[in-house]
């Protein structure tokens, strides 16, 4: 059984623990707000994943996928499906770092930095995650790898030098705290927000991967990119058990 299949009967299966099988919920929605633009690679994933979900259940289950924040903005993603105001959702797991460190293990940098090298990382700490995830309620079904990190910027970065003061758009904790040990200023920008706060100048740097440069057109506001590589953070996808 290959992983896809592996992860639709371990839904499917939980669909009909709750019963959202039985005659009398045959035509049951869920909600699943994502962080990302429609044209994104992770949203094209997902949309795929709930079009599968709809026909391997007979069309018992249908899950809307609400893209791009505009459901629910990336911070506030677990937390509603926690809450049961969404029954599946996905986040940036290193985005939960304030949480417990463990979240924030896939972007520690220069420790796995090809996507060979994230799936043995990821082998090692999916266990914990997923009983840590249990305790808030949640059940993961599958994480998906970004393209390794590089640094989008409007200056050239010669030296450590050239990083002091300029503002860099952060993205997890780890990443806010890297920022700083380079003596630059982390600003938290959600991928929704970061087309503007780059046009606008609340950023004036960015360490992502090439999709989102892709996305957001970074090479409109930013005129170098260096591809250092740094690691290759992980989304997360995640039901409620009480969905």
């Amino acid at each position: 059984m290959n992983v896809k299949h592996r992860i639709l009967s371990t839904l499917l299966g939980s669909l009909a623990a709750f019963g959202v099988a039985s005659a009398a919920q045959a035509q049951t929605t869920w909600d699943m707000p994502t962080p990302y633009p429609v044209a994104n690679f992770h949203t094209e994933n997902i949309q795929q994943f709930a079009d599968e979900v709809t026909k391997a259940s007979a069309g018992k289950l249908k899950i809307t996928v609400h893209s791009n924040g505009s459901l629910y903005k990336s911070n506030e993603i677990k937390r509603a499906v926690q809450g049961g105001q969404a029954q599946i959702g996905e986040v940036l797991l290193s985005s939960l770092a304030n949480e417990d460190q463990l979240y924030a293990l896939d972007t520690v940098p220069f420790l796995a930095t090809s996507y060979a090298e994230s799936q043995k990382l990821w082998k090692v700490s999916r266990d914990a995650v997923e009983a840590r995830l249990a305790k808030n309620g949640l059940k993961l079904l599958y994480s998906v790898a970004w393209p390794p990190q590089g640094i989008y910027s409007k200056t050239a970065l010669t030296s450590m030098a050239d990083l002091k003061g300029i503002k860099i758009r952060s993205y997890s904790p780890t990443v806010a705290r890297m920022i700083e040990l380079m003596s630059a200023q982390p600003v938290t920008v959600q991928a929704a927000d970061l087309t503007q706060a780059l046009s606008t100048g609340v950023v004036s740097a960015n360490i992502t991967s090439s999709s989102t440069g892709y996305d957001t057109k970074s090479w409109e506001q930013l005129d170098y990119y260096f591809d250092v590589q740094a690691w290759l953070p992980k989304n997360i996808v995640f039901v409620s058990q009480k969905a």
